[in-house]
């Protein structure tokens, strides 16, 4: 349920223009932008417009961006031709132009390296004669899909992933984030409804975490100690907002523990809210405390916080996001003053104003634009 609506904001924003540096990011606030799928690179290759997308934001001043999903390497990773990926000269070269836009302006920027997995369905567009593949042959919603990943499959899958990660640290990225929320691959392995395997990867909520953490580990033994590594998860499916992979701030440590002894340097936990409690089952503050507050507290890393930031409205996945009021962001400083995140990922606020950390900083609030659903068909 939504608070009332805020239309101002009335604590002071100082603490989220600070500084933030953790390996290779030095941002000058602690304001990202949130990946948000847009499909405008056709064959995969990121253009000029994408570049000035990325820029504007940057020049509105997000301290880091993150993009969009980008395809890592593999030909089962996504079904859209028109999604960028991260491999190959032509669309690596138009990602090359999109860092140097977003460094010209001020801002760091880091590829979210995407694979849908079974999310990829079974009638796509890009590499249409390739199955969808997953941990277990199982669509979110259980029923048989694809294929399930095999012990080979697994070894050319961690190498897909190092090789997008070592191709953005070649081309001028500041770190990287690896999407492992909403039901995409590296998720359906730590979900027990999509992770049935018998082999060591599946099983105890610790084998089920296992393949990421790999994934994770030979990473950072590739790109070095410093190239930062931020992984992005959810409770929450695209097909199940009420699904969860740690019922408990146990289990949510025995998830988390793995990624950061594997080499990750920030955590993004995904949520739909940035207010609503992770386990409002518990009682007292623990009650209270946010996803994020309680990666921080469980994992000792940063955290991004997300979710309906400056709106009104929820985000819903599909065509039924609809249209969204402006909304004060007390809440979110509370949380700031009371040390549950590092870092605030923005969305459709920032499709709608490229121009709102700017506003917020000057104290233009009142400024800011609602969003409507037609600025996801923005091309800038």
């Amino acid at each position: 349920m939504f608070y009332p609506l805020v239309t101002d904001t009335s604590l002071p924003v100082d603490g989220l223009f600070e500084p933030f540096d953790v390996k290779s990011l030095h941002l000058r606030n602690r304001f990202a932008m949130a990946p948000m799928t847009r499909m405008f690179s056709p064959e995969g290759i990121p253009g000029a417009d994408v570049a000035e997308y990325y820029r504007r934001r940057a020049a509105g001043g997000v301290g880091l961006i993150i993009t969009e999903g980008t395809y890592i390497p593999d030909p089962a990773a996504g079904p859209d031709t028109s999604v960028p990926r991260h491999y190959g000269d032509a669309s690596l070269s138009g990602w090359k132009a999109v860092v140097e836009a977003v460094h010209g302006a001020g801002g760091q920027i880091i590829p979210q390296l995407w694979h849908l997995g079974v999310g990829r369905g079974d009638k796509p567009t890009l590499n249409p004669d390739v199955a969808s593949v997953s941990p277990s042959g199982l669509a979110l919603d259980g029923t048989e899909s694809g294929r399930a990943l095999s012990a080979p499959d697994l070894e050319a899958l961690r190498d897909s992933w190092v090789s997008a990660a070592v191709n953005a640290k070649a081309t001028g990225f500041d770190g990287i984030e690896l999407h492992g929320a909403h039901g995409y691959l590296l998720d359906q392995f730590f979900w027990e409804r999509t992770n049935l395997r018998t082999d060591g990867y599946g099983g105890s909520l610790e084998a089920r975490v296992r393949f990421p953490a790999e994934v994770v580990a030979a990473i950072r033994e590739a790109v070095g100690p410093d190239f930062a590594i931020v992984y992005r998860y959810s409770q929450w499916k695209a097909s199940d907002y009420q699904a969860r992979i740690a019922s408990t701030p146990n289990e949510l440590t025995r998830i988390l523990t793995p990624l950061v002894e594997a080499g990750v340097d920030v955590l993004h936990p995904s949520t739909r809210r940035h207010w609503q409690p992770a386990f409002p089952e518990l009682s007292g503050t623990d009650g209270e405390l946010g996803l994020a507050g309680w990666t921080k507290k469980v994992s000792g890393l940063p955290a991004i916080t997300v979710g309906s930031v400056g709106l009104d409205k929820e985000f819903t996945p599909g065509a039924g996001r609809g249209d969204s009021g402006v909304a004060g962001i007390d809440r979110l400083l509370k949380q700031h003053a009371n040390g549950e995140f590092d870092v605030v990922a923005v969305g459709r606020a920032l499709l709608a104003d490229p121009e709102w950390v700017q506003k917020l900083h000057e104290g233009r609030s009142t400024d800011h634009i609602p969003f409507r659903q037609e600025h996801t068909q923005n091309l800038v």
